[in-house]
C-alpha cells in the first residue's frame, strides 16, 4: 500500500471512531468542555425577578417538595439528562461547583427523567450533587431551558446568570459572582 493511502485509512478509522465507538463519545464531551465558556452574567440593575417561589419538584428520593425552600437564597439551577451530550460535558464543573459552594448555594440540578437512568448515570460518573425531578406539565417561575440551560439567582430572586448553552462553571468570573451573590 502507498503511504497516502495509509494515511487515508487512519483519517477515516479516526473520524469513524467518533461515531461508533466510546471513544467518540468522551472526544465530544471534551470538546464541548474545551470550547465552554465562562456564563453571561447580567449586571445588577438589569436583573429581573422571577414571578415567585411556586414550584412543585422531586428530590432524589421522588419526594415532592417545593421551590419555596430556595428563597432567600444563592440558587444555582441547571436543567440535563443523563443521555444529553452537552449536558455530559458540563456536569463534572457542576460537581465541582456543588462541592465548593454546596453549603453557601442551593442547587436544583433539574432533569425530567425517570429515576432509574438518572441513578446508573450518577453512580456510573461518581457525582454526588443532589439531583432534582422536574415535574412535567408543573408550572414554573422560570422559563423552563433545554439541557443545559442554566440560571443563578440572588438572594432577592433576581437572575444574575441566564445560560442557554454549555458554559464554564469552574472560572474565576463565576467564583467572583458567587461571592459577591453570598456576601449580600
Amino acid at each position: 500500500m502507498k503511504k497516502q493511502t495509509v494515511y487515508t485509512l487512519a483519517i477515516i478509522a479516526i473520524v469513524l471512531s467518533f461515531f461508533v465507538t466510546p471513544l467518540g463519545d468522551y472526544s465530544k464531551i471534551l470538546l464541548n468542555r474545551l470550547f465552554a465558556t465562562s456564563p453571561t452574567i447580567i449586571v445588577n440593575d438589569k436583573r429581573a425577578k422571577i414571578s415567585s417561589y411556586d414550584w412543585r419538584l422531586k428530590d432524589e428520593s421522588w419526594n415532592f417538595f417545593s421551590f419555596e425552600k430556595a428563597k432567600n437564597k444563592v440558587v444555582f439551577i441547571t436543567f440535563w439528562t443523563s443521555w444529553h451530550l452537552p449536558s455530559k460535558a458540563q456536569l463534572r464543573d457542576v460537581q465541582d461547583l456543588y462541592d465548593t459552594y454546596k453549603d453557601e448555594v442551593a442547587f436544583y440540578i433539574i432533569t425530567n427523567e425517570e429515576r432509574a437512568p438518572v441513578e446508573l448515570f450518577m453512580k456510573k460518573n461518581g457525582y454526588t450533587f443532589p439531583v432534582t425531578y422536574q415535574i412535567v406539565g408543573d408550572p414554573s417561575p422560570l422559563a423552563l431551558l433545554k439541557p443545559p440551560g442554566s440560571y443563578i439567582l440572588d438572594k432577592k430572586g433576581r437572575v444574575a446568570v441566564h445560560q442557554n448553552a454549555i458554559a464554564d462553571w469552574r472560572n474565576d468570573t463565576v467564583d467572583t459572582l458567587l461571592q459577591e451573590l453570598i456576601s449580600e
